[in-house]
């Protein structure tokens, strides 16, 4: 099948307007646009710019700096989360997403809480996350909890597989929380793709694909891209591939390479 695609217009299209964004990702081929932070934009322009572009919004992050796995910010983080999925739904986006810990400027992890037990920030993070899909559920606004990679971009945080976060969501049983799988983190963090596509694809909400190592589009490092899509379509997802990736020359070129897969 083709998976509709969306393009995560923060690190790529740099060399254009924020605004400018949506109308080149429509241009090259995609069906959506996605964004990391939502407190610094222009929320109706972003509406308008999505709108006349003739693109969705698949989603962008709703927990800024604020930790599932910490109890003292709970009622912030929630409290939080609730504003995002306000913001969501002034835009019509499709999800937002959640993390284990608060990341701060480039994606570092703020604090990787070692004063903390791993019970208690397992505990913290999976009863907060039962109000998070209370809230996605009255909402309607798609909630995906993604593990990053702790080697490269993110030392120190706490969610860092896709068994955990999955056996996390099937607890939970909602159908408004499900698992951001992101391809690059994954291969940096735990390898064995396919094995663990099959293993949870069930609960994946949305998938993220760049190569590694480097970040950049597909066919540019180890990842074999044909079999990751051939496996995701065999255990029968349906939903959208999210290009959060960083361009090795231009987003003309890379937009060329995904066209192609």
């Amino acid at each position: 099948m083709v998976f509709q695609k969306s393009a995560c217009i923060e690190p790529m299209y740099q060399e254009l307007l924020f605004l400018d964004r949506f109308q080149a990702a429509k241009r090259d081929g995609f069906d959506f646009v996605e964004f990391w932070n939502w407190t610094n934009k222009d929320l109706d322009a972003v509406k308008a710019a999505a709108r006349s572009a003739g693109v969705g919004i698949s989603g962008f992050n709703g927990d800024a700096e604020l930790s599932l796995i910490d109890p003292e910010q709970k009622e912030a983080y929630l409290d939080f989360l609730r504003r995002s999925v306000e913001a969501a739904k002034k835009v019509g986006a499709r999800s937002v997403t959640i993390h284990s810990n608060g990341l701060g400027e480039g994606g570092v992890v703020i604090d990787h809480y070692d004063r903390l037990s791993n019970t208690v920030k397992l505990c913290t993070m999976f009863d907060t996350l039962k109000e998070c899909a209370r809230i996605a559920e009255a909402s309607g606004v798609l909630m995906n909890l993604e593990p990053l990679n702790i080697t490269t971009d993110h030392v120190g945080n706490f969610l860092q597989t896709t068994r955990m976060a999955a056996e996390i969501t099937r607890l939970i049983a909602s159908p408004k929380l499900k698992v951001l799988y992101d391809v690059y983190h994954m291969q940096l963090n735990e390898g064995s793709l396919c094995d663990n596509i099959r293993a949870y694809g069930d609960q994946f909400g949305h998938v993220h694909v760049a190569d590694a190592p480097g970040r950049h589009e597909p066919g540019t490092g180890e990842i074999n891209f044909h079999k990751v899509f051939a496996c995701l379509e065999d255990v029968g997802y349906r939903g959208l591939i999210g290009f959060e990736l960083i361009p090795e020359t231009t987003t003309e070129n890379a937009a060329r390479v995904i066209q192609a897969y």
